[in-house]
């Protein structure tokens, strides 16, 4: 038991506009941490591995976790296993993120999606401990979605897209048609063309949280989350659902997706988990802004196990 306590993990949450960066023995016993802006990916991978061998990971990391921006190559059997596929990040696309860090580290490291590995966090220390399946959503500059079955992060062909899936088109609450073009270089109008933090910034001309919270838009917006997570719910059936993300900020958006979500379903899903303001079912995350760093932190710790 001493030697395990003493065993060190290094976590590395990787996004569009950041890379953060810790060591420590897990969520509640971090040494260090860093943060560095996403540039190139040599620049980017180079100054993680830099504090991961520098700091106090030099004494010997056991393991290290990624959770990293997507869409990723997971297939342990593929030729570019841990690299990026194709993305709106300029300069990103074939990056090879766990190749680069084990090379440097000569440890393990463990990759997933931010979003599974938020999901994994939240559901093995934080708001959806217990619950599985368990669903983490991120509404922020991207929208996307990680789930826990059987304890460990869904995967298949790929690994979940949920920011990607086509909404029906919503009205406004004075009855206009939303006829905005959506901002997803892919597909435009999917979830996260119509609901993610720049598809507000478009659609209202100005930055999101800058607007009353009594603004239309934010009755708009709570329709497009219900209806997205209406269709998770019903193909996935998590028992917990957890919504993070810096959209997710404006704390009278959580309220309004809670009430909206029972009006969706329409009385069709009979628990009462979804009855009323589904209150408990449709949940804040317990690590706030730092669940992917902490999924992280759960993905280096599942090393031995893989």
């Amino acid at each position: 038991m001493a030697a395990r306590a003493r065993t060190l993990f290094g976590a590395v949450e990787g996004g569009g506009t950041k890379f953060v960066c810790a060591v420590g023995r897990g969520p509640d016993h971090i040494l260090a941490r860093a943060r560095f802006e996403t540039t190139t990916p040599e620049e980017t991978l180079g100054r993680v591995a830099d504090f991961l061998v520098q700091g106090p990971g030099s004494v010997g990391l056991t393991a290290v976790g990624v959770a990293c921006f997507g869409p990723l190559e997971l297939d342990p059997h593929a030729a570019g296993f841990g690299s990026l596929l194709a993305t709106p990040k300029p300069g990103w696309s074939g990056a090879p993120v766990a190749a680069t860090l084990q090379g440097r580290l000569g440890v393990p490291v463990v990759i997933d999606t931010d979003v599974n590995g938020a999901a994994l966090a939240e559901w093995r220390w934080g708001a959806a401990r217990g619950c599985d399946p368990a669903l983490y959503l991120t509404v922020g500059t991207g929208i996307g979605g990680g789930a826990v079955l059987n304890g460990r992060p869904l995967h298949g062909l790929l690994h979940p897209e949920m920011g990607h899936v086509p909404l029906p088109r919503l009205a406004w609450p004075d009855g206009r048609p939303d006829d905005f073009a959506g901002v997803c270089p892919f597909h435009g109008a999917c979830f996260e063309g119509l609901a993610s933090g720049p598809a507000l910034q478009a659609r209202a001309g100005v930055a999101p949280e800058t607007l009353d919270p009594e603004h239309p838009m934010w009755e708009l917006e709570a329709g497009y989350l219900a209806q997205a997570l209406a269709t998770f719910l019903l193909v996935l059936s998590p028992q917990r659902i957890v919504v993070g993300g810096g959209v997710l900020q404006q704390g009278h958006l959580l309220a309004r997706l809670r009430r909206r979500l029972p009006q969706v379903l329409a009385g069709y899903i009979a628990r009462a988990e979804v009855q009323g303001d589904a209150g408990g079912y449709v949940v804040a995350p317990h690590f706030g802004q730092d669940a992917g760093l902490m999924g992280a932190f759960a993905l280096a710790m599942s090393a031995g196990q893989r």
